[in-house]
């Protein structure tokens, strides 16, 4: 089928790569033209803007947005809001806030223009192995476009898991798993790098563990490809970003009196991998030097 393709990003690149491999048309526009022209490459119809991208679009128009979450979001959707015609859609498949979704869904709706909010996972390994797909809004907009994701995701890869805002709460929640994994494997295997009983190979131990154990998953497939590379991660600075799904799982968990230690703990460790030294730190050793004398490292 025809669809529009809006940010060219990694996943914007990777979702286009993958439509296209499967012969749906896309018409991509990105603002660096480069990008655009290299999608061209692979087959894509550029678009010089997003009024010429919904000109060579065939109605029903279905745009795909992948930008940033936020403000360029907002943007893009009101910006398309004011190009496309009843009995359209437009399709957010970026990490946006779920209320971002709903009111994004109603303002759509009084233009009679149809919104999907597409929680999507998978990353840049997507373009091959397939992208996770939760799909929020309507059946009918979920409807006519089945072709494109029964292309995006493998088999079973995808879900229209409720109605408008659905599909991105569904990928916080999965974002803030994520957080809990990650954190407990970066545990687990500081562990083992610091240990001062045994000198163990880590690109080993995340190896055997891929076969047969119950900590097997993949992102332990790619620990083991990271520890591959670089052995003891020494060309990793230990600065870790957050995108904002992780803030808004614990947000919502908080709302409903849902205790999420683990996914709490894992955003603050996030926020304090990001201070050179720690003020609270700081503060507790100088009081267990006061309470009980214990030594204190002098600051360098």
């Amino acid at each position: 089928m025809n669809i529009g393709m809006v940010g060219l990003g990694r996943m914007g690149r990777g979702l286009s790569r993958r439509l296209l491999a499967d012969g749906h048309r896309v018409v991509a526009w990105d603002r660096d033209a480069a990008t655009v022209q290299e999608l061209a490459g692979d087959g894509a119809e550029p678009a010089t803007d997003p009024a010429d991208l919904g000109e060579r679009l065939t109605p029903p128009r279905v745009v795909w947005v992948m930008v940033p979450s936020g403000a360029p979001t907002q943007e893009t959707v009101e910006r398309l809001g004011g190009l496309l015609a009843p009995g359209d859609l437009v399709i957010d498949g970026g990490n946006s806030n779920f209320h971002d979704s709903t009111a994004r869904a109603r303002a759509l709706a009084e233009r009679e223009i149809a919104f999907l909010d597409v929680g999507t996972s998978g990353g840049v390994w997507g373009e091959r192995e397939g992208f996770c797909l939760m799909v929020g809004g309507p059946e009918a907009a979920v409807d006519l476009v089945r072709p494109v994701f029964d292309t995006l995701a493998p088999p079973g890869g995808w879900a229209h898991v409720g109605p408008s805002g659905a599909g991105h709460y569904a990928k916080m929640v999965h974002n803030g798993i994520e957080y809990g994994l990650l954190q407990a494997y970066a545990e687990g295997f500081e562990v083992l790098a610091e240990t001062d009983t045994y000198d163990f190979d880590l690109h080993q131990v995340s190896e055997v563990w891929r076969h047969g154990s119950v900590v097997r998953s993949w992102l332990l497939d790619l620990a083991t490809a990271a520890y591959g590379k670089d052995p003891r991660l020494a060309k990793v600075a230990g600065f870790v970003e957050d995108s904002g799904e992780g803030r808004w799982t614990v947000a919502e968990a908080l709302r409903l009196d849902v205790p999420a230690p683990v996914i709490n703990l894992s955003l603050i460790m996030r926020l304090r991998s990001r201070e050179n030294e720690s003020y609270a730190a700081k503060f507790v050793a100088a009081l267990r030097n006061e309470f009980g004398g214990h030594a204190v490292r002098t600051a360098k």
